[in-house]
């Protein structure tokens, strides 16, 4: 046990050679590290700023190790907090390590006579102690931007689901990690009521399988924003699973910003219309329920519906606008609309088989049918209302 004579004394000598200390520390990091040598000028200079506070830390340790220590959390605030992503625990316990057995390798150095076991005993327990308060700086650095992301998420999805994308909104989603790409948006219910454990369970579950995939959990509903070049249906069927019952909605392809904000606000009104279209599938494409949508007063709804399935029937030819009318408006009869039009039942079928080329819908199959009859009576209306203004 070294006397207090040979305490103090070994305590002014490493108070005298900190400086020496630290360029060892600093040579010693640059010729057993690769990653030290690849890090900007600037970052290496925080590595040798942390590198200079583990030393004069020890040493203010080593002068009264009664006193209150806070560990990595005192080295570390000599350099800004982007220092703990700039490098990995690995690397900082590496710095750790290098501090240490500088310390060590000059115990002969700066330790009194017969004070050298006591030292190298000093620097032991210093180093058990700044290794687990390391790791506390980086658990507790992970906790804050995992707070951080999670908040700038649910800043994203909700101005995605209210369709709002102002000019941070882009910054905030690459803060992320998405970038413009193929996305796929899924929106449904929750099993129930999702505690703050059973949330944070199901948002690793989705990025298990889609990697950086945004979620949003508002009350019972679950939002999920996936970037994948992927295929999407494959990824669809994947995801089904972290829903609760009732409909999910896809919403319609989409690359950009913008895009992703319309397919939400498709999804979100879908999961509201599902229920009128009782045969629906599960899940839905947000555009299969353009009739029911707009029931529940989906304005884009109605207009892409009448876009698609009306516009260009009606730009086509009068003979094909007529075709269908009568059709519709007579209860879908073959016979009946003929002889109303004074045509055969083949021509009748022949011109419905052009309107399915045309639009994709097949005015023979029930739910098509219903489909190009709403888009006619909006279409209608529409051009009524041209009309008379």
């Amino acid at each position: 046990m070294a006397t207090t004579d040979t305490r103090q004394d070994t305590l002014k000598r490493l108070r005298g050679g900190t400086g020496k200390l630290s360029t060892a520390a600093i040579t010693s990091l640059d010729t057993e590290y690769a990653w030290f040598r690849d890090l900007p000028a600037q970052e290496r200079s925080w590595v040798g700023t942390v590198a200079q506070a583990g030393i004069d830390s020890f040493v203010q340790w080593y002068a009264d190790p009664t006193r209150s220590y806070r560990g990595a959390a005192e080295v570390f605030s000599a350099a800004p907090p982007e220092l703990t992503r700039s490098i990995s625990l690995q690397h900082t316990l590496g710095i750790v390590r290098t501090v240490v057995q500088v310390v060590e390798d000059h115990c002969d150095e700066f330790a009194a006579p017969g004070g050298e076991q006591e030292l190298r005993e000093a620097i032991l327990r210093y180093s058990r102690e700044i290794a687990f308060s390391a790791a506390e700086v980086y658990a507790r650095a992970a906790e804050s931007r995992g707070a951080w992301d999670a908040r700038i998420e649910a800043l994203v999805v909700d101005a995605l689901v209210r369709g709002e994308v102002d000019d941070d909104l882009p910054s905030r989603a690459a803060a992320l990690g998405w970038k413009p790409g193929p996305t796929l948006v899924m929106v449904g219910l929750t099993h129930g009521t999702l505690g703050e454990v059973q949330s944070a369970e199901l948002r690793r579950s989705i990025r298990r399988t889609a990697n950086g995939a945004l979620v949003g959990i508002h009350g019972d509903d679950l939002v999920i924003i996936a970037r994948s070049d992927t295929d999407m249906d494959e990824l669809t069927q994947q995801l089904l699973p972290n829903f609760g019952p009732g409909p999910v909605v896809v919403g319609p392809p989409a690359v950009t910003l913008v895009e992703v904000a319309r397919a939400t606000r498709a999804a979100f009104t879908g999961v509201l219309a599902a229920p009128a279209w009782a045969l629906s599938p599960r899940p839905v494409k947000a555009d299969d329920l353009l009739p029911e949508r707009v029931l529940v007063g989906d304005t884009a709804a109605r207009e892409k519906l009448v876009a698609v399935a009306y516009d260009p029937i009606v730009k086509a030819s009068g003979a094909l606008v007529d075709t269908v009318s009568t059709y519709l408006d007579c209860g879908r009869s073959l016979e009946l609309a003929s002889r109303l039009m004074f045509v055969h039942a083949n021509t009748v079928r022949y011109r419905l088989k052009k309107v399915s080329e045309l639009t994709g819908w097949n005015v023979l199959s029930t739910r098509d049918a219903h489909v190009l009859e709403t888009a006619f009576a909006l279409g209608r209306l529409r051009d009524s209302s041209h009309t008379s203004l």
